[in-house]
């Protein structure tokens, strides 16, 4: 995690998800970073109150990294790191993982 104070690593994808609540925030940022490479800092806007707390545990739960709140924001930014062994999720349920 990142220091609160520091800005974090620069954004490779950034997903506005003002007004989303953390369900669609997910379903959308899932379909946001197929096909994105390992490796790939996504700053996801996020006005959910829930989002502090989940997208930490969907991160824990696919293996993508989560990096921490971006200080220095006009609205709540949080960073995340694309793993190349993430486990994929349901299209249409993020928080359950996809059966083979």
């Amino acid at each position: 995690m990142t220091h609160p104070d520091a800005p974090g690593p620069a954004p490779d994808l950034t997903l506005d998800g003002t007004g989303l609540l953390c369900v669609t925030l997910l379903l959308r940022l899932r379909k946001e970073i197929k096909g994105a490479a390992p490796g790939t800092v996504v700053h996801v806007i996020a006005t959910d109150p829930a989002a502090p707390l989940d997208l930490p545990a969907w991160c824990h739960m696919t293996g993508h990294t989560y990096l921490g709140p971006v200080s220095g924001a006009e609205r709540p930014v949080y960073a995340l790191r694309l793993a190349a062994d993430a486990l994929p999720t349901r299209a249409d349920a993020p928080w359950h993982p996809a059966t083979p």
